[in-house]
């Protein structure tokens, strides 16, 4: 009976495979994410009683009852012997279903990730904001923990972090860690970084910025001395830069371009695609603010942001993702195939290749 599953052992069994998500909807067998990839496991079919059964054994009543009233709920959990995880429950036709997206025990190093030099240097400095985007599950959060990870290790500073569940927890190295869990720790991710000016730090991230309020926030946090770390479900750079300034209305947007002109310090904006013989690679087109894109952004020719990206390369540390993708097929590391479909500029793709 699909009932006696248990969910730790399921849990256990998403580490074994390398797996990185569980998925559990009433009258499915439970199925894993392998390498950007769904896998049934070979177990019984569940019905959404069971599901509820095991998703409530490890929530508490306070989460239950939240649940119980929003039918949504967002979480991370750390199951003992097994791993950590963030969770999303949530209801599909009146019956409880759940994702877990496993997070890694350790935290990387840039150099794990294999990440290009010039996020060695964007982390060096003081002031500033410095976005990575993408759509959900392209590692956004690992290479923000990375980065953060490469400050802790090299030097002292008082790092918040304001997170929607809180993912990754880093153990104080050199850097000292403020971990702050949006709905139990504070309200909003707003109020968190208007109070955060106040706590004295010198790097702050923002799991999410979700609204204006959030965007307005970051851009005077980075503006006053902080450097800021910030994702978006964005899948390129320059149409990053969009959304933040559509963000604001029309009178207030010549105001925001001039923030951002003056506060960004980069856009990366990653896709992960399958390699060749298994895994996953980290694609990252990266936008740089020189002085000329930033000149661009005043004067509001966003459009013209791409092709200053293809020409200011060399020092800048710049690459479209174009450039990427050509030079993973070229080098046998992902399919041609691959490469097209997660291209944001395929015509552009399949003229270089």
């Amino acid at each position: 009976m699909s009932t006696e599953i248990d969910i730790r052992k399921l849990l256990k069994n998403v580490v074994a495979y390398k797996a990185s998500d569980l998925h559990l909807v009433d009258r499915s067998e439970p199925q894993i994410r392998i390498d950007g990839k769904l896998v049934p496991l070979n177990l019984p079919k569940l019905e959404g009683k069971a599901i509820e059964k095991m998703c409530y054994s490890i929530i508490t009543e306070k989460q239950k009852k939240s649940f119980e009233e929003n039918s949504e709920l967002d979480f991370a959990i750390d199951v003992p012997d097994v791993g950590r995880f963030r969770a999303n429950y949530y209801r599909t036709m009146d019956e409880v279903a759940a994702a877990f997206r496993v997070i890694p025990a350790q935290i990387p190093s840039l150099d794990d990730l294999e990440t290009p030099q010039i996020y060695k240097k964007l982390i060096l400095r003081e002031k500033g904001l410095i976005l990575v985007t993408g759509p959900t599950g392209s590692g956004k959060s690992t290479t923000l923990a990375a980065m953060l990870n490469e400050i802790n290790i090299s030097e002292r500073k008082h790092i918040i972090t304001i997170e929607d569940p809180i993912e990754f927890v880093h153990q104080n190295k050199l850097s000292l860690f403020s971990h702050r869990n949006v709905g139990s720790d504070t309200a909003s991710f707003a109020n968190a970084l208007k109070y955060s000016l106040r706590e004295d730090p010198d790097v702050i991230l923002i799991g999410e910025m979700r609204d204006k309020e959030t965007i307005a926030a970051a851009l005077t946090a980075a503006e006053t001395g902080h450097l800021v770390f910030g994702t978006l479900h964005t899948s390129s750079a320059p149409q990053t830069v969009n959304r933040i300034i559509d963000v604001f209305s029309g009178n207030e947007q010549s105001q925001v371009r001039a923030q951002l002109s003056t506060s960004l310090v980069a856009v990366i904006s990653q896709a992960l695609l399958p390699r060749i013989g298994g895994g996953r690679i980290a694609v990252p087109e990266i936008l740089v603010n020189t002085p000329a894109i930033a000149n661009l952004i005043r004067e509001g020719k966003v459009h013209q942001i791409y092709s200053q990206m293809q020409l200011g390369q060399g020092e800048s540390g710049m690459q479209t993702q174009t450039q990427v993708l050509l030079k993973l097929v070229k080098g046998h590391l992902i399919e041609k195939s691959d490469a097209l479909q997660f291209s944001t500029r395929p015509d552009e793709l399949i003229k270089v290749l």
